[in-house]
C-alpha cells in the first residue's frame, strides 16, 4: 500500500482528491491537513510514503512545508498540487524537495500517475509543463534576486505580490484603484530596480522575499 497524506486548505478540493484516491486499490489516504503546521505534525506522526501538497497553505506555506518534510520524514516523496503554471513556482518547488508537480486543472489520471512516479523516485511534470522549460528557466538565473526590499515603495510591494499571485494588470488596477497603464509602469520600474529580466524572475523574487500571500 502507498500511504498518502494530503495537505490542502480548501475543503472542496480535499473532498475531490479524496474521492479520486480512495478507489485506487493500493492507495491509502492516512490523513488530511488544512494548514502548514498541521501538515508537519501529521507528517511526523504518519511518516507517509507520499505528501500531496498545495503551495498556498495558511500558517506555513507549502514551500517551507516541503523543505521541512525532508528533515522530518526523509522517506516521504512530495507531489505538489498547484494552480500555478509559472516556471518560477515549479523550479522553487523542486528546489524545496518536490518530486512531482501536478496542476489542479489536470486530469485525475495525471495525479495518480504522478504519485506512482514519485513513489519510484522519478520526477513528474503535468502538461503543459516540461523539463526543458524548467531547465531553461534555471539556466537563465545567473544571479540571485536582490535580498533587500528597501528599494521598493509600499505600492511597488503590493504590485509585486499581486503579479506573483497571477493577477492580470487589469485586475491589479481594479484592486488598487489605479489605471492598468500605471500598473504596467510599476511593473517596468520594478524589473529595472531589481535587475530582473522576465516575469518569472519577478515571481521568484516575490517567493524568496515572502511577499506572496499564502493565506
Amino acid at each position: 500500500m502507498i500511504a498518502i497524506l494530503l495537505a490542502e486548505d480548501h475543503q472542496i478540493v480535499r473532498q475531490g482528491v479524496r474521492a479520486l484516491l480512495n478507489p485506487v486499490e493500493d492507495f491509502l489516504l492516512v490523513g488530511e491537513a488544512g494548514d502548514g503546521q498541521e501538515a508537519l505534525k501529521m507528517l511526523e506522526q504518519q511518516q507517509p510514503d507520499i505528501l500531496v501538497l498545495d503551495l498556498m497553505l495558511p500558517g506555513l506555506n507549502g514551500l517551507e512545508v516541503a523543505r521541512q518534510t525532508k528533515k522530518r520524514s526523509p522517506r516521504t516523496q512530495i507531489v505538489v498540487l498547484s494552480m500555478h503554471t509559472s516556471e518560477a513556482y515549479v523550479a522553487e518547488a523542486f528546489r524545496a524537495g518536490a518530486t512531482a508537480y501536478v496542476l489542479k486543472q489536470s486530469s485525475a489520471g495525471e495525479l495518480v500517475r504522478a504519485i506512482r512516479e514519485a513513489m519510484n523516485g522519478r520526477r513528474f511534470l503535468s502538461a503543459p509543463l516540461s523539463e526543458r522549460s524548467i531547465e531553461a528557466y534555471e539556466r537563465e538565473l545567473t544571479t540571485d534576486a536582490p535580498s533587500s526590499l528597501k528599494t521598493l515603495t509600499p505600492r511597488e510591494r503590493e504590485v509585486v505580490q499581486l503579479v506573483a499571485e497571477g493577477h492580470t494588470s487589469a485586475v491589479i488596477a481594479n484592486q488598487l484603484g489605479i489605471s492598468p497603464r500605471t500598473v504596467e509602469m510599476h511593473r517596468h520600474n520594478l524589473m529595472q530596480k531589481l535587475g530582473l529580466r522576465t516575469p518569472a524572475d519577478l515571481i521568484r523574487y516575490a517567493i524568496q522575499q515572502g511577499l506572496v500571500s499564502m493565506d
